[in-house]
């Protein structure tokens, strides 16, 4: 989930992300559990295959993929962030999981053979590379012939109130100028189209994209929700640093206020949509 990217700067915030992530591992894997089932069923993945997880910051998907293709198949989870890596390990390391293996490597340049892995998924990560196209050039080389790449994206925010509420409230107490459409950041790829059309640049044949609507839920309450928004988010917890203590005092009670919709039985319950994209390397044609 992480970004694949070089940029020192950048890294060092999401080296100072990795412990946050780590600790809500439990709370994101259910958050997103039905995102990763798709990213499976998209991919074709299935039990005896190799796979490949790019950006897979915590541990997820890989660690779902990993229990999926079974002791026949293998995982490799890899992240530009070697704190990432570590907690990912650590996971696998708990849960008995003896099928996968670790990388820390950015997007593009995966240290892998040319046509050894039967599928590549990156779920929430591609928005944040610097350079998708040759990313998704290195996803495809990598991949067999005929084999699939399946990336999930964020959909537009003002159809996330999990994103939105709270970027709305800090709005009114930090100015966020609007992003560039073509940086780097969690709503790049809402335009219908524009993630596949790179996908079909880099080679992909049969590409495919859906909006995927799911739930996104966890048994957290309201509170447990903004902690853990305010400490997994790097931007957020940016702009918090700006704000006196009863100012951050007041943007908990507003995020409070203005989400309670959302917590049915003090359970969190976020409509959600997301865009996945699925190609495939083209075979080889003797």
């Amino acid at each position: 989930m992480t970004p694949a990217i070089q940029d020192s700067k950048t890294l060092q915030e999401w080296r100072e992300t990795a412990r946050f992530w780590t600790k809500h591992s439990d709370t994101i894997r259910t958050m997103f559990a039905p995102l990763t089932e798709v990213l499976i069923e998209d991919a074709g993945i299935g039990e005896g295959q190799t796979v490949l997880d790019v950006a897979g910051g915590a541990g997820e998907p890989s660690l779902t993929i990993a229990e999926r293709v079974g002791p026949a198949g293998t995982v490799t989870c890899t992240d530009a962030v070697a704190e990432m890596v570590a907690a990912a390990e650590s996971e696998a390391q708990r849960r008995g999981l003896t099928n996968i293996t670790f990388r820390q490597c950015v997007a593009d340049s995966l240290p892998f053979e040319s046509n050894s892995l039967d599928a590549v998924v990156c779920r929430l990560g591609v928005m944040f590379f610097p350079d998708p196209l040759k990313a998704l050039r290195e996803m495809l080389r990598v991949a067999k012939p005929g084999g699939a790449i399946s990336l999930a994206v964020w959909h537009r925010n003002e159809l996330n109130p999990f994103t939105y509420i709270v970027s709305d409230v800090m709005s009114r107490y930090v100015d966020s100028p609007p992003a560039n459409a073509d940086a780097p950041n969690a709503f790049r790829f809402v335009e219908s189209g524009k993630l596949a059309s790179i996908c079909k640049l880099a080679g992909a044949g049969e590409v495919h994209e859906q909006e995927f609507r799911f739930q996104i839920e966890a048994p957290i309450s309201a509170s447990e929700f903004w902690t853990m928004r305010s400490e997994t988010s790097d931007t957020l917890r940016e702009k918090l640093s700006k704000l006196s203590a009863d100012q951050v005092l007041r943007v908990q009670q507003e995020v409070r206020e203005a989400t309670g919709e959302f917590f049915p039985n003090n359970q969190m319950s976020f409509p959600a949509q997301m865009i996945i994209v699925t190609g495939k390397k083209p075979k080889i044609v003797r």
